[in-house]
């Protein structure tokens, strides 16, 4: 098992209101090849779009899976939240007809600075824009302790120790993904000055090289390597760098965006080994979808 400082972070709350969905002033989805659509984006409560969900299938631009929460009291307060919650913490709604109900932190969305959080469909059936959701914000100051050189961001140590890992010696980790992506398909969320919240997105507008790393299947909550990204102070291309993260939202048809991912571990060294494996998923990690699944085999 990794050794990390766990037994020195802190445990934090830190709070969200749902948030309702938003629309641009434009009325107008523009694509990158010209075309204007109409479609969801940011926001609300999504009932059928969860982590496992296609990330690219869907008629949506941005959506976020499952609920969305952010601070509305002050900006300080919601950029505290998504500083300090992580990938894999516990959630619990304490107002509203779900209060007592717990879900579990999926992602960071930049930008507009959401959390998301992943509930059962019965849960998310009972909830309201508004309600508030608090979370065991745990995993800001994660280190590796053999490993000083891999930085860790937004991950919780529950999410790290289900992710098992392996160490093959050489100072070298080998961590399961469902993708290898090249870091020429990087695209909004580059330049920014730090990884430990937000997002970047994965562009999807090249069909070749989307086919030839087998991108069409990319799932939310996906588990997935960016060769040639280095998130260490900042989103940077570098190449012998390897930067793991999460797919956190859907895909979008406007020019230099698609899927996000949020980070979760990053090498300016490339002292990460990527090795493909297709339930490099949470739904699969973390069990999110465990019940749901058991009940459609009983079907």
């Amino acid at each position: 098992m990794l050794r990390t400082n766990e037994k020195k972070l802190v445990k934090l709350s830190v709070m969200g209101e749902i948030t309702h969905p938003t629309f641009l002033r434009t009325k107008y989805n523009i694509g990158a090849n010209g075309a204007l659509k109409v479609l969801p984006g940011v926001g609300g409560i999504s009932y059928n779009c969860r982590v496992g969900d296609s990330a690219v299938e869907f008629a949506a631009d941005h959506v976020e899976p499952g609920v969305t929460i952010k601070r509305h009291a002050s900006s300080s307060e919601n950029d505290a939240l998504n500083t300090f919650a992580c990938v894999g913490n516990m959630a619990r709604v304490v107002s509203g007809e779900a209060k007592g109900k717990t879900g579990t932190v999926t992602g960071k969305h930049g930008g507009v600075e959401h959390i998301h959080v992943d509930f059962p469909e019965d849960v998310k059936a009972t909830m309201t824009i508004g309600d508030r959701i608090q979370i065991t914000a745990y995993g800001c100051g994660l280190e590796l302790v053999d490993y000083p050189e891999i930085k860790m961001m937004n991950c919780s140590p529950e999410l790290l120790k289900a992710m098992k890992i392996k160490e093959p010696g050489g100072g070298r980790l080998e961590v399961g993904v469902a993708a290898i992506i090249p870091a020429v398909l990087m695209g909004a969320g580059l330049g920014s000055v730090s990884c430990n919240s937000g997002d970047c997105d994965i562009q999807m507008f090249d069909t070749e090289t989307v086919e030839e790393h087998g991108l069409a299947g990319l799932r939310l909550g996906d588990i997935v390597a960016i060769n040639g990204a280095d998130h260490s102070y900042g989103r940077i291309f570098r190449k012998k760098a390897v930067t793991v993260g999460i797919v956190v939202h859907t895909g979008s048809i406007a020019a230099g965006h698609g899927p996000g991912m949020t980070t979760l571990m990053t090498s300016s060294n490339g002292d990460i080994d990527a090795r493909l494996d297709q339930k490099a998923n949470l739904a699969d990690i973390l069990g999110l979808r465990k019940m749901k699944r058991q009940s459609e085999k009983k079907k």
